[in-house]
């Protein structure tokens, strides 16, 4: 190694692994130390009452509430929506289901029961039917109260629901007397996707959660949307929960600039997760799925190279990267990742792959 080797400054990481990774842009940093402030929980904080507001116009909703995390704001919903002992129908592979720690269960004695997703993202309408009990008067069966789908559909690839579908559920839905939630996470992701304002999206629902802190760049914060009268139970219960921020403008008015600023770049990441898809399609032993939003799922099936090994040296090499559900790879570009970090992966990967590959 020559003194200048040495004295270069080390390459920067390719954060890879989700786009929760996302920093505050330096206008939300600024308009947080200026926010006008107020008490939240009294309902006096005129940021987050503006960011409430904004989110439920673009939703076509009544109103919203600003929520620390994704978490509690499903949670919040679901607690809304039902009563102790009734069932909430949600996919085997959503986040509801596999990542929310059982807080329905566990806070609001509601059973969560997992329909099987499809690979497109998807729930087959027979499978919710089955969900159904045959006799609803039958005491040995809890009934559903709520029906959740989420969209994009993060552990199925980041697979964005067709309007079509969506308006078959809210049928089914209606016609069995069920509330349906949206777990809309990445909502605008979806919009992008689809080329419909999320207001669209949202109408197939009667409650909406998305977060400001995943491709939005906010550093905390979720919103949860519906009627006024939905939206009043969630702040009793987003207080119950511990939920209640104060001062919380700090944060909305980051959540502010997220909306206005940030929604409009997300075809950047689309346009960067398709380029890293086709540049790893190319490669021999990548095995990549379909790429709908900023989310890129693959596995790794290369002679004398476990996946384990693929990202540890992956990591080695600057490019972190995780496994997400069921031996796949998920890599997500955000506002973090640019062209030049899309190019450095590839790279990386290609010295990974091709000479495990030559060598076989």
């Amino acid at each position: 190694m020559t003194s200048t080797d040495r004295d270069a400054p080390p390459a920067p990481l390719v954060e890879l692994r989700s786009d929760t990774f996302t920093l505050p842009t330096a206008r939300m940093l600024a308009e947080m130390t200026r926010a006008p402030l107020g008490d939240d929980v009294y309902g006096e904080d005129p940021t987050a009452r503006e960011l409430e507001e904004l989110a439920a116009e673009l939703l076509g909703m009544e109103d919203a509430c600003f929520m620390p995390s994704g978490t509690m704001g499903n949670l919040a919903a679901l607690l809304a929506h039902c009563p102790r002992g009734t069932k909430v129908l949600a996919g085997a592979e959503s986040d509801i289901y596999v990542y929310e720690a059982g807080g329905a269960s566990y806070c609001g004695g509601v059973i969560v029961e997992p329909v099987a997703n499809r690979a497109d993202g998807t729930m087959a309408l027979a499978d919710i039917e089955a969900a159904f009990p045959e006799d609803p008067d039958d005491p040995q069966f809890a009934l559903p109260a709520l029906l959740c789908v989420e969209n994009p559909q993060n552990r199925c690839g980041g697979r964005v629901l067709p309007l079509e579908y969506l308006a078959e559920v809210r049928a089914l839905a209606r016609a069995r007397g069920v509330a349906v939630h949206l777990d809309g996470a990445r909502i605008f992701n979806a919009a992008l996707a689809l080329g419909v304002p999320v207001s669209v999206i949202a109408g197939y629902a009667d409650s909406v959660q998305f977060c400001l802190s995943k491709g939005l760049s906010a550093p905390v914060g979720s919103m949860v949307a519906g009627s006024a009268e939905f939206v009043r139970s969630v702040r009793r219960i987003r207080k119950m929960l511990g939920g209640g921020m104060r001062q919380a403008g700090v944060l909305a008015a980051a959540g502010l600039v997220a909306l206005r600023e940030m929604t409009a770049r997300l075809g950047d990441d689309h346009a960067r997760a398709g380029r890293l898809a086709a540049g790893l399609a190319a490669l021999p032993g990548a095995v990549v799925e379909p790429v709908e939003t900023n989310m890129v799922f693959f596995r790794v099936d290369a002679p004398g190279l476990s996946q384990a090994r693929f990202i540890e040296r992956a990591w080695e090499e600057g490019v972190r990267l995780a496994e997400l559900g069921r031996g796949r790879i998920r890599a997500v570009t955000h506002a973090g990742v640019d062209d030049a970090d899309v190019d450095r992966a590839l790279a990386v990967f290609h010295s990974l792959l091709v000479p495990q590959t030559a060598a076989a």
